[in-house]
C-alpha cells in the first residue's frame, strides 16, 4: 500500500527513531545509505559472513542485519522462539556475525551454554545503548569478539566502531556536540522539513550527543539535550550512570531528573541489581557517585527495580523511568 503522504525521492525504508525522550520521527533512508553502511561494516569486520538476527527487523539494527545478508548473498539466521544456542547451531556460514544490545549480552554471559555459542562469532556488534565498562570487560575476558558501535537511524545504524569511524564516515565535534557525515546519512525526516533542516545541513548530521575526539578516536559523553540542573549545577546523567554501573551488584541503571521545589530538579536513579534478593546498599552507591562526581550529582532518589522499561531494542524509556520514580 502506498503511503498516505509521499516520502523523499529515493527513499527505500522509513525507520522510526526510538522516541525514548520524546515523539518518534520517521527517518528516510535510501538504498545507497543502507548499502554503504553494510559494505563498510563488512570491510571493517574482515569480510562478508552469515548474520544472526536477534533484534526486531523494523528497527535499524535489525534492518541492517537483513541488508548485510542481502549484500553478502547469505540467508540470515533467525532467533525466533528458540534458544540463542539453538539459533547459533542452525547457522551454516563460515564467518558468523550478530548484533546485540547490552541487556542481551548481559543475559548471555550469565548462561554458560549461550556464552559458549557466542564465542563462535567472528564479531559481535554491541550498540543501541551505552555499554557499561564492567560488562564490556567481562565479555572480552570471556572470549567474546565484541565491537562497540555508535550510530543511529539517521546514520543507517552504527557508523563508528570501537571509537573509529567506518570507511567513508567523517566525525567532528562542534561546540561539544558530535556531528557525522558520509554516504550513510539519511535523507531526512518524513513529513518534517523543519526537523530535517535543523539536523541535516551542509552534508553533516548534528546529533544530540556530547563527545570528544582524541587522536581520531571518538568518546561519547552523553546526550547534549538532556542535562539535569539541580540547584544551579548541571549534571550529566550519563556520567552518573557510568559510576553506578561500575559498582558491584549493579546490572543496569538509568538516571533521570525529577521536579523539586527547592532544587528545581533532583537527580534520580533506577537501579537493576544483579541479584534482586541481595541488592547493593543504596548508600554505598550514593557514596561512590559523591566521591567521583561530587554532592550535586549524587542521586537524592534511588530505587531498585526488577527491569528498566524499554522503547525499542536496548533503548531505555526515560519517560517511563521518570514516571516510575516520581513520588518515591
Amino acid at each position: 500500500m502506498a503511503p498516505a503522504e509521499p516520502t523523499l525521492p529515493g527513499t527505500a525504508v522509513v525507520v522510526a527513531t526510538s522516541g525514548s525522550t520524546g515523539t518518534p520521527k520517521g527517518v528516510e533512508l535510501s538504498t545507497g545509505a543502507l548499502t554503504a553502511s553494510a559494505a563498510a561494516t563488512h570491510a571493517r569486520l574482515g569480510g562478508a559472513g552469515q548474520w544472526l538476527l536477534t533484534l526486531p527487523a523494523h528497527h535499524i539494527a535489525g534492518v541492517q542485519v537483513i541488508v548485510r545478508s542481502l549484500l553478502a548473498g547469505t540467508r540470515p539466521a533467525l532467533r525466533g522462539a528458540q534458544t540463542f544456542a539453538d539459533a547459533v547451531a542452525s547457522m551454516t556460514g563460515r564467518r558468523r556475525y550478530t548484533s546485540l544490545v547490552p541487556t542481551q549480552l548481559s543475559r548471555i554471559l550469565d548462561d554458560p551454554v549461550a556464552l559458549d555459542a557466542l564465542r563462535s562469532f567472528d564479531a559481535v556488534l554491541l550498540g543501541g545503548a551505552a555499554t557499561p565498562a564492567p560488562l564490556l570487560d567481562r565479555a572480552r575476558a570471556a572470549g567474546v569478539a565484541v565491537r562497540t558501535t555508535y550510530g543511529m537511524s539517521e546514520t543507517a545504524g552504527g557508523c563508528v566502531y570501537d571509537g573509529m569511524p567506518l570507511d567513508g564516515v567523517r566525525v567532528r565535534v562542534v561546540d561539544g556536540v558530535i556531528e557525522l557525515a558520509g554516504p550513510v546519512l539519511a535523507s531526512g525526516y518524513r513529513l518534517d522539513p523543519a526537523g530535517t533542516a535543523a539536523a541535516f545541513a551542509g552534508g553533516w548530521f548534528r546529533t544530540t550527543d556530547l563527545g570528544m575526539l582524541d587522536d581520531g578516536t571518538l568518546s561519547v559523553l552523553g546526550r547534549a539535550d538532556f542535562m539535569i540542573n539541580t540547584g544551579g549545577v548541571k549534571v550529566a546523567p550519563a556520567a552518573v550512570e557510568a559510576v553506578l554501573a561500575a559498582q558491584p551488584g549493579v546490572a543496569e541503571v538509568c538516571v533521570v531528573d525529577l521536579p523539586d521545589e527547592e532544587w528545581g530538579q533532583l537527580v534520580a536513579a533506577a537501579v537493576v541489581p544483579t541479584d534482586p534478593a541481595r541488592p547493593p546498599a543504596a548508600e554505598a552507591l550514593r557514596a561512590a557517585v559523591r566521591a567521583r562526581l561530587g554532592g550535586p550529582a549524587t542521586p537524592k532518589v534511588l530505587r531498585f527495580a526488577g527491569a528498566l522499561p524499554s522503547h525499542g531494542p536496548g533503548k531505555v524509556n526515560r519517560i517511563e523511568v521518570r514516571d516510575m520514580l516520581r513520588g518515591t
